[in-house]
């Protein structure tokens, strides 16, 4: 590694073009700025000047070794800028959530990004595990996810809940729905279905959704997408259970039948940021969407 000390002695030489001055620019002797370009010199293992009386040319080296140095300087004086600058209004934000949550809130982000045109927002989807796992990787900043983490690795704050729904065909309305009908149905499988069933069979207070097993319900589809999921449904094809959210960007919502449980199902989210990491004053305005 090359010496800052005497890169940047060669390069106020070369912008100044005399070593007398360069010395008073730098509060050095005239032969402490010789030696630092002589040592930088034997470092490089090239003639960085060709000196000719009280004047000196760059060597090809010396241009290389120049265009390194100036590099050098910039690159320290974005550092110390970046280090010194939290702008509340600007840099990248970070974060993941789940697909349906996703839905609701990247409008406002964007909303957030036209205002305050500095920002960059950077959203994942994911579930919770992968959220979490990123949090900790520093790949993202800040998630949402469903249940309380461990705190000894993040801290978490509890940011609302949201409604489950059971979801099926618009034929369905007015039915009692058993589990014989929703055997009969089969169910939409995508990546979060075996949660979100699980979730809201323990907590509908109907004793005989609670004794379903998930695991045996026949599969009437699958699809990974989270705005394609409802499609089936609406065409008569299955049932599932979403997020209240999950609904509103759905544009067939009048081919749908929404069960009404004995008690509604929520689901808690939280959100998490690694322990002990100071989050950017830019994340104060994401908070405030999030918790809007």
């Amino acid at each position: 590694m090359l010496n800052p000390l005497w890169l940047h002695t060669f390069k106020t030489l070369i912008d100044v073009g005399h070593f007398t001055q360069t010395a008073e620019k730098l509060y050095m002797t005239q032969p402490g700025v010789s030696q630092h370009v002589k040592k930088l010199e034997q470092a490089c293992g090239h003639a960085l000047i060709k000196r000719e009386n009280k004047s000196f040319e760059l060597t090809e080296q010396g241009r290389l070794v120049y265009d390194y140095a100036v590099k050098v300087a910039v690159e320290e004086a974005a550092l110390l800028d970046n280090l010194n600058f939290d702008d509340p209004f600007s840099g990248e934000c970070r974060l993941s959530c789940s697909g349906s949550l996703a839905l609701r809130l990247y409008p406002q982000l964007l909303e957030l990004q036209k205002q305050h045109q500095g920002l960059t927002i950077h959203l994942e989807v994911a579930p919770n595990d992968k959220i979490l796992r990123d949090i900790e990787n520093g790949v993202v900043d800040i998630g949402v996810v469903t249940h309380l983490p461990s705190s000894s690795l993040f801290y978490s704050e509890e940011l609302g809940s949201e409604p489950l729904c059971l979801i099926l065909p618009k034929c369905h309305e007015g039915k009692i729905v058993t589990a014989e009908l929703l055997v009969r149905c089969g169910v939409i499988q995508h990546p979060d279905a075996a949660h979100y069933l699980s979730l809201y069979f323990d907590q509908c207070d109907d004793p005989e959704l609670a004794s379903l097993n998930t695991q045996t319900l026949p599969t009437a589809s699958y699809i990974n997408q989270l705005h394609q999921i409802l499609l089936p449904v609406s065409q008569g094809i299955g049932f599932t259970v979403l997020p209240k959210s999950a609904l509103v960007s759905f544009p067939h919502r009048d081919q749908l039948f929404i069960h009404t449980p004995n008690k509604i199902v929520v689901e808690k989210l939280y959100l998490v940021h690694k322990r002990n990491r100071d989050l950017p004053k830019r994340y104060q305005g994401i908070n405030k969407v999030l918790f809007n």
